[in-house]
């Protein structure tokens, strides 16, 4: 597939209007719908916003490549629009944005369009190719000017060097665009300063132009300019420049200069295959919450499985029928509920030493991962230097998840620790720190902290669960409703995270008593924002275009289905009434829940696990008044469409 059958010529907008960020966005995307490229301007949008917030697509040099690929999409399509004026897209590097390409790609797509997009990106770093769009002035010339560039130059896989020779690797964490203006800016400066380059590309596609052992051999320098992981143990013994992949673009000479030089520190690989990439510039909350969400992500299949599968052997208890003499085996008594409960309770085992092993492999690489996993196991069986003996007196008293959280972090500081002791061991000797040194006193120092660790873990999570089972009234409404509003706050964001985070991490305690109530409130707030977008189209048409009032109707399923994120588009067009609203529903959603001690024993499901509460019906009821009250809110304080600026 070429560049010229992506570019849509009936997709173009050579006199783009728009002067905001959010205002060429929403010009660009109904273009798009406007063509049939997109099916859904809301979901297609979502997706747009969704990587926005990673890192702008501004790429800098003029150029911003706003993409999204998902189920919206018709078929893969890349939209150019101009801009006379200049766009404040919060680029990279901070200057306006004149040309625009929004790629369209269809979920499920093979990665013939992704090949054209890399030579797109290389195109647009050429010198004067900007100018030449500038002064097109049809469609059939944007699309004859790719034919022409591609026709006069060969897109150079490595460039001669001379003295110097280095090489690179680029990735980003969609793999689409910031990837190849990387790789092409670093290939273009490298040039221009006679040093030759070769560059690996870690894209959307796979790895393109993987380098090889004689190629690291023969290097004076690497430079990774990178946001995702990338196999790095190959480069050890070389002076390693380390940067986030805008670096390749925007300091493509700064990075030479140090790969170039010795200035750049000498990378010591530790036999791991890969590293998170640290760009060195992150704060160390940023960095606790990155460790923490790698712990959280690998951990929730494991609850939602686990959890979902118990919660049907109750179920099934309950609706088969279980005597009052035996409501104790409830969840057990019939064959089939035991088979479920099995099944669940070997899922959700794996529960807190997954969230501890990953929360310490994203610290110190794979070193981290066994010591990791051996402290959320202690933090799951709950021994502590008080019973190591197995005294009956002193039966184990399990710390859970608070336990693992701080396990994690702790098993990922004692193998940081351990690698900066054994930092200056004997080349000869290196094989042996992942094989041996690592994973043997990893464990053993890790195990004996948590020996120590668990005593007050396991009091303080003893109290909390204490705590929350005693709350009941007007203190169970004030839980409900931080909790329920903490969902609506960013939608899918840290605050929304930090609540679900927290009433999955009840759910291990409360299973045996017929769920959590904290679980039950949380997702009663994070159905509320997507049902609210539905009740303010239907009741407030005329403060809706037909588009958005088509979206409302979407906003259903995911409503229903605990998909929060499905209000996010509405959110970012409209924050300064969107969020207050669904942060109102949902404190009222989640309040009420609590109040009335309605309990869940599923992590996630929305209403197709509502018969997992203890009373489903006012369970939906509550959810409905926060959806109602979040939705005429939304609707009361919106503008009509036409006023809309």
């Amino acid at each position: 597939m070429e560049i010229t059958e992506l570019l849509n010529k009936k997709a173009m907008i050579l006199d783009l209007q728009a002067t905001t960020k959010e205002a060429a966005i929403d010009e660009m995307v109904a273009k798009l719908y406007e063509v049939g490229a997109i099916t859904d301007v809301a979901f297609f949008k979502k997706g747009i916003l969704a990587r926005e917030a990673q890192t702008s697509t501004g790429l800098g040099e003029g150029i911003a490549m706003p993409h999204a690929k998902n189920e919206a999409v018709k078929e893969a399509t890349v939209l150019y629009a101009r801009s006379s004026k200049g766009v404040d897209y919060e680029a990279l590097d901070g200057q306006p944005v004149y040309n625009f390409f929004m790629i369209a790609a269809p979920a499920g797509a093979n990665d013939t369009h992704l090949q054209a997009l890399a030579k797109l990106s290389q195109f647009l770093m050429k010198d004067g190719f900007q100018e030449k769009l500038k002064v097109a002035k049809t469609p059939e010339e944007v699309q004859d000017l790719f034919k022409e560039d591609k026709n006069q130059e060969k897109l150079e896989q490595m460039t001669n060097f001379n003295d110097k020779y280095i090489v690179a690797v680029t990735a980003c964490t969609t793999g689409i665009a910031h990837t190849y203006m990387a790789e092409e800016a670093l290939k273009k400066q490298a040039k221009a300063m006679g040093v030759g380059i070769k560059v690996e590309t870690n894209g959307a596609s796979g790895v393109g132009n993987r380098l090889t052992a004689e190629d690291i051999a023969k290097a004076d320098g690497v430079i990774i300019a990178a946001d995702k992981a990338v196999e790095m143990d190959r480069f050890d013994g070389k002076h390693l420049v380390n940067r986030p992949v805008a670096d390749g673009i925007r300091k493509p000479e700064e990075l030479i200069d140090l790969a170039t030089s010795d200035k750049a520190p000498i990378y010591t690989g530790s036999g791991a295959g890969g590293t998170v990439i640290e760009t060195g510039n992150e704060s160390l909350g940023k960095k606790f919450y990155k460790h923490l969400m790698s712990g959280v992500s690998s951990m929730l299949p494991f609850v939602i499985g686990g959890g979902i599968a118990i919660a049907l052997a109750f179920l099934i208890d309950q609706t088969m029928g279980v005597p009052n003499s035996a409501l104790s085996q409830l969840g057990t008594y019939h064959p089939a509920a035991a088979f479920f409960k099995q099944i669940g309770g070997a899922a959700f085992g794996f529960m807190l030493p997954v969230l501890s092993g990953y929360i310490a492999y994203s610290i110190a690489e794979k070193p981290g991962l066994v010591a990791g996993f051996v402290a959320g196991a202690i933090a799951s069986n709950g021994y502590n230097i008080t019973n190591v003996g197995l005294d009956s007196e002193k039966m184990p008293i399990p710390s859970g998840f608070l336990g693992a959280l701080v396990g994690g972090f702790l098993a990922g500081g004692v193998i940081l620790l351990l690698k900066k002791i054994f930092a200056n061991l004997p080349k000869s000797l290196e094989g042996i720190k992942s094989i041996l040194l690592f994973p043997v006193l990893g464990v053993i120092v890790t195990g004996f902290a948590m020996l120590f660790v668990n005593i007050p873990m396991s009091a303080i999570n003893t109290g909390l669960n204490g705590f929350l089972e005693s709350l009941s009234g007007a203190n169970a409404f004030i839980m409900g409703a931080v909790l329920g509003g903490m969902m609506a706050i960013d939608m899918g964001g840290p605050f929304n995270k930090a609540a679900y985070v927290f009433g999955t991490g009840t759910l291990a305690a409360t299973i045996s008593t017929g769920g959590s109530p904290v679980m039950a409130a949380v997702m009663a707030g994070g159905m509320v924002p997507p049902l609210a977008i539905f009740v303010a189209t239907v009741l407030f048409k005329n403060k809706f275009s037909k588009e958005d009032r088509n979206a409302g109707l979407t906003n259903i399923i995911m409503g229903l289905s605990f998909i929060t994120e499905g209000a996010i588009p509405f959110a970012a067009a409209d924050p300064a009434r969107a969020i207050p609203s669904f942060i109102i529903g949902s404190a009222l959603s989640g309040g009420l829940v609590g109040a009335a001690g309605i309990k869940l024993l599923a992590p996630h499901g929305g209403i197709f696990v509502i018969a997992l509460t203890n009373n489903p019906l006012l369970y939906l009821v509550f959810v409905l008044v926060g959806a109602v009250v979040a939705g005429i809110l939304f609707g009361l304080l919106k503008k009509p469409v036409n006023e809309v600026k």
